[in-house]
């Protein structure tokens, strides 16, 4: 590299001189071969061509990858803003199910004497819903004769049901849940087997 870099100035300095020279005399520089009758000099700059066609190559390489990187990395940071929360996100599932099934619990006698306490726990779902919706987490809810998806769903158990057919839903255990366009946690489902 640094031989290069070297002749390259060489170079310059020899054609500077020559301008310079020319423009001395007034007159403008004419087509100068340095190469005539010197087969170093051909050799020599083959050589410099070929070493400038590898280095620029290995640069041209060197910024593919540099790009590559700066997108990759760009991926990952979108991926863990998106996607980071995941583990707490899957954590807090458990306290929405406990809470729905207390809400689900509840009768209207008990809410004549505990109706501030439920209140209390309506208002605390309602919040964890909406925290769920600010972080990309929405509920899968499939309803009952509902076609089972292996995507979204779980199948807990298999029953033959009159009236239904193989593969649609007859039970829904538990609500799933995305992150975004990822499955957070299937929704758990019970389906029918009666043949068709």
């Amino acid at each position: 590299m640094a031989d290069l870099k070297k002749k390259s100035d060489e170079f310059s300095d020899v054609e500077a001189a020559i301008e310079e020279i020319m423009s001395e005399q007034g007159a403008d520089a004419p087509e100068v071969d340095l190469t005539e009758g010197d087969e170093d000099g051909v050799d020599e700059l083959a050589a410099l061509t070929a070493e400038r066609d590898e280095l620029r190559d290995r640069f041209m390489r060197a910024l593919a990858d540099a790009e590559n990187s700066r997108k990759r990395s760009e991926r990952d940071r979108r991926e863990a803003e998106q996607y980071g929360g995941s583990k707490l996100a899957r954590d807090m599932l458990p306290v929405y199910d406990n809470m729905s099934r207390a809400l689900e619990a509840v009768s209207e006698d008990m809410r004549g004497t505990t109706g501030g306490l439920i209140e209390g726990v309506e208002l605390t779902m309602r919040e964890l819903l909406n925290i769920f919706e600010r972080h990309g987490i929405t509920k899968v809810a499939p309803a009952v004769g509902d076609r089972f998806d292996p995507q979204i769903h779980e199948a807990m158990f298999e029953a033959p049901v009159p009236g239904s057919k193989a593969g649609d839903i007859i039970q829904v255990m538990a609500e799933g849940f995305m992150l975004h366009d990822r499955l957070l946690r299937p929704a758990q489902v019970g389906v029918s087997s009666t043949p068709g």
